[in-house]
């Protein structure tokens, strides 16, 4: 153990006559470093994240779209519509496919909300069925929920969410109180709890939910719908069930072979997945751009120790004709160029881990420290500094104690 902080203190002191090449060299290590912690941290808090806004949109959920959807990277977007998508399919998919426990058909359209002299323009109006709220994961914070009466009598009532109700009536209790949706005035019965934003962004908690019939025959005048929200049995059965809902779609709507479905099914698990692959693509350029800093590092960290070497040749010599064996000689530059990536390792972890944190908390994701990521950083600093300080160790045992004793 002496043996060692002699050296590292003669490293210190040969490291002091080069600050400027020291300094970048462990600066290369520390970006390297950073960059992993980073990455590491941010592809763990994006995975918890999504499998969070997944859990928040239901169990186990298959949804059904009227219309094309296309997938360009990481983004998916509506590039058709469709008419064709009807109540009468979801009450057909619960009948037909056993693995389909729960449906829960579903109409959309923004309207212009009023209460008095509050106004807002456009907020989301769901027509939806009376189970829709447990097929989404949806819960009543106050007053009631809507029931078959209220949508086979075409009730004007509606559910607020949070973000809504507070807009509208900021303090006042809005349950018992009679809004406007367009020009039609419903009656509120109740208002769900916060769910925050789903997984494509939107906030789940500044909308409002009204009977299907009544909005389809009130508000839209319209026979279809814009999505089912098919709960499977299980979640193994979800894949079969979405071919199985496309099979029975396509016959329902009378598509032939070679021609393309007026539908898209959707597994919430395919959007995981996309999400995923978008990190990927981050993770590979993230540590593409940690390998660049660490290899910048190593270069720096071998031309300190060469200029090193070079400086003392006398000291090797002495070392070397008093009794100090080859191994003690690698030993000693091994050391010297492992304690800069070292040190720069430490601190760009340290720093990985603030930023990680403030970086998670700025986009709202849930705070994680990869300890994988961590235990991988550290190897690799150590090593870009084992591998750059070989070259040196090597040139310094061939130096001769006696040509340096006669020079």
């Amino acid at each position: 153990m002496k043996r060692i902080i002699l050296n590292l203190k003669i490293a210190l002191g040969a490291l002091g006559n080069y600050r400027l090449r020291t300094a970048l060299a462990v600066l290369g290590v520390f970006f390297g470093t950073l960059s992993l912690v980073i990455v590491g941290n941010l592809s763990d808090s994006l995975s918890l994240k999504t499998a969070q806004e997944i859990d928040n949109l239901g169990k186990n959920l298959v949804i059904v779209f009227s219309g094309q959807f296309h997938q360009h990277g990481p983004r998916t977007s509506l590039t058709s519509r469709s008419t064709t998508l009807t109540r009468e399919d979801g009450t057909a998919i619960l009948d037909s496919l056993p693995a389909a426990t729960q449906v829960a058909p579903a109409g959309m359209k923004a309207f212009p909300i009023r209460y008095r002299n509050s106004v807002l323009k456009a907020i989301a109006v769901n027509g939806v069925t009376p189970n829709f709220l447990e097929v989404r994961n949806f819960e009543i914070a106050e007053g009631n929920s809507i029931t078959d009466d209220d949508d086979k009598n075409q009730r004007k009532v509606a559910v607020l969410g949070p973000a809504t109700a507070e807009k509208l009536f900021g303090k006042e209790n809005p349950v018992g109180k009679t809004i406007l949706i367009w020009r039609v005035p419903c009656l509120v019965i109740g208002i769900t709890i916060a769910k925050g934003s789903d997984i494509a962004g939107n906030d789940q908690d500044n909308q409002i939910f009204i009977p299907l019939k009544t909005f389809l025959r009130t508000f839209t005048n319209q026979d279809y719908v814009n999505s089912l929200y098919i709960q499977a049995a299980s979640g193994n059965a979800i894949a079969t069930l979405q071919a199985d809902i496309a099979a029975l779609l396509r016959m329902r709507h009378r598509i032939k072979e070679g021609f393309k479905d007026d539908f898209t099914v959707v597994d919430l698990k395919d959007v995981n997945a996309l999400k995923n692959d978008a990190m990927g693509m981050i993770t590979i350029l993230g540590r593409t751009a940690a390998a660049a800093s660490f290899l910048i590092g190593a270069l720096g960290i071998l031309s300190i120790m060469i200029l090193i070497v070079n400086e003392r040749r006398i000291e090797i010599g002495i070392r070397r004709a008093v009794g100090a064996r080859r191994h003690d000689i690698i030993l000693q530059f091994l050391l010297e160029s492992s304690f800069i990536s070292v040190t720069g390792g430490l601190i760009g972890i340290l720093a990985g881990i603030l930023a990680s944190l403030a970086i998670a908390r700025i986009l709202g994701y849930p705070a994680t420290i990869s300890v994988p990521g961590l235990i991988l950083s550290f190897a690799a600093s150590a090593l870009s500094g084992i591998l750059a300080g070989i070259y040196p160790s090597v040139k310094a045992i061939q130096i001769n104690p006696v040509d340096i004793i006669r020079s």
